[in-house]
């Protein structure tokens, strides 16, 4: 129990750093510069002028030391601002003014310990370039005002500090999130109306048909209200952590959205197996083999949870071997699920289509589809992700990308998953004809039509000539005498007790020949009838 109570911790505190608009800069060569997206105010709205504002934390130095560190604020496409070239063939910048720098004209003796600017930086620039010296005996906060939308960046270097720490905030005009994460607010907020709406028409016809429903029909309800819950609680998280920061319910929030996220992927791939198995459809139950099925989903989701856990609080920096124990038991079950899935897939159809149930293999040959569309959809996707991250080592990769990272990441995926879900759930709606559909079978055709002569083991084995076989419907004898017949063209009745081939009242005319069954004696003797 202490180490679950020290992940969600550990989980709690890495939110913090992820979501949060406040970033930590220290003297460590990774933290010195710390770059995030601002919007403009006129962007998304809100009241408050966005900002980005330092404070560094005071130093305590010994005897009359004055530890200075320098700083520097600006936009990244005006990064090439920064900084001189010595010479020509210099192989690096200047970007500090010190004392050489001075002697060579960079910068001006004042501006000793502060960046050095290009000459025409305030000309030049887009957006505002500041730099000053701070000096940690007595550090004033530092405020950068953001007019523009842009990818803004916040550089230090130690001039005469070893040591140093400050927080940075990048505060925007509607609220706490960072810039690339408020897509997602509005993102899922649409997702929820949309699963919503989907709800309300699976929610009529389930009610419609109520006394019809297949049991495979009750799991897709339960998906479709745990999926409004998920994307309800998602978009609940970003909204609460919009207008009041990373608090202890923002982290606790984060955390049960976190575990719901795992719980929808080990029930999809649950409803997935299932109705690819043909449940409720081809088979009325599983057997041992649903509580095997159940056994598989809570295992995944429990993998699922603690790679969830796993991903947040391990940094690639700390990663080691015993990484694996988290991704290989997921990518087993994960596996496990595919492997399963699309065996039962191809079991089923093959099944239906040896029994020649075309209509129901049909059903199964569409789902068959909109797996493959969807495999083909996230592999090119993949591969266009592959390309364009190829770039990733180019220094513009996420100034570029800052926007539209959050939709590569994650959004896309969710937009398959409901396309999907979306599919299978038409396919699978609930209808008057459920359970005559999923419990009857299909006569069999051939290319020549109805195979009259299989019907020859039907239930209608009476002899023609005896009483039973010369009753209609309602139990009253025929007028008709029995004709003789060969046993494989007896009527067959379907399982509903009505007849598949009904003889019509115009079918039913003989020719008014004196030699015909209609105008002969015994006939005319049974209906009475006379001349």
């Amino acid at each position: 129990m202490k180490a679950i109570r020290g992940a969600l911790l550990t989980l709690a505190l890495f939110i913090t750093s992820v979501l949060s608009s406040e970033v930590e800069i220290t003297q460590k060569e990774q933290k010195r510069q710390q770059c995030n997206g601002m919007y403009s105010k006129t962007a998304w709205g809100g009241s408050v002028d966005p900002f980005i504002l330092t404070k560094f934390i005071q130093a305590t130095p010994e005897g009359d030391e004055d530890p200075i560190v320098s700083l520097v604020i600006f936009e990244w496409k005006d990064e090439d601002l920064v900084g001189v070239w010595p010479s020509e063939d210099a192989p690096k910048k200047a970007f500090i003014c010190d004392d050489a720098s001075v002697e060579s004209s960079f910068c001006e003796a004042s501006q000793i310990g502060e960046f050095i600017l290009s000459s025409n930086a305030s000309e030049a620039s887009k957006n505002p370039v500041i730099t000053q010296s701070i000096h940690l005996n007595d550090p004033q906060p530092v405020n950068y005002p953001v007019k523009r939308t842009g990818y803004y960046c916040v550089g230090t270097y130690g001039f005469s500090a070893v040591d140093y720490r400050a927080v940075v905030e990048f505060r925007n005009a509607y609220g706490e999130l960072q810039a690339s994460q408020i897509a997602k607010l509005p993102f899922y907020g649409g997702l929820t109306i949309v699963y919503a709406v989907m709800s309300i028409f699976w929610g009529f016809l389930y009610v419609q048909n109520r006394h019809d429903i297949l049991p495979v029909q009750n799991y897709i309800t339960a998906i479709i209200v745990f999926l409004i819950v998920e994307q309800l609680m998602t978009w609940g998280f970003y909204d609460y952590s919009n207008n009041h920061g990373n608090n202890a319910l923002a982290k606790f929030l984060m955390i049960i959205v976190a575990i719901l996220n795992a719980g929808r992927n080990s029930f999809s791939f649950f409803l997935l197996l299932i109705v690819c198995m043909g449940y409720g459809v081809v088979k009325p139950n599983l057997g041992k083999t649903m509580w095997y099925v159940r056994v598989l989903a809570l295992t995944h989701f429990v993998f699922g949870v603690i790679y969830a856990v796993a991903s947040l609080t391990i940094t690639p920096d700390n990663a080691g071997p015993l990484v694996l124990l988290v991704i290989l038991p997921l990518a087993a079950t994960l596996t496990a699920f595919y492997v399963w899935t699309l065996n039962s897939l191809n079991l089923t159809m093959k099944d239906l289509l040896e029994r020649k149930q075309s209509v129901k293999a049909m059903m199964y040959k569409k789902l068959w589809w909109c797996i493959l569309g969807s495999i083909v959809v996230i592999f090119a996707f993949f591969f266009l992700n592959s390309f364009t991250f190829a770039g990733r080592s180019d220094p513009n990769f996420v100034p570029d990308h800052w926007k539209t990272r959050w939709f590569i990441l994650d959004g896309w995926l969710n937009l398959v998953y409901l396309v999907d879900i979306a599919y299978v759930a038409y396919l699978w709606r609930p209808t008057v004809n459920n359970r005559r559909f999923a419990m009857s079978d299909e006569l069999a055709q051939d290319d020549e039509g109805f195979e009259i002569a299989s019907f020859g083991g039907s239930l209608d084995e009476e002899d023609p000539r005896s009483p039973d076989a010369m009753e209609n419907g309602d139990g009253a004898l025929s007028p008709l005498p029995p004709k003789p017949v060969n046993d494989s063209h007896h009527q067959r009745q379907s399982l509903d007790g009505e007849t598949i081939f009904a003889v019509g009242e115009d079918g039913d005319k003989w020719s008014d020949d004196d030699d015909s069954p209609r105008n002969s004696a015994e006939h005319k003797r049974l209906t009475g009838k006379s001349d």
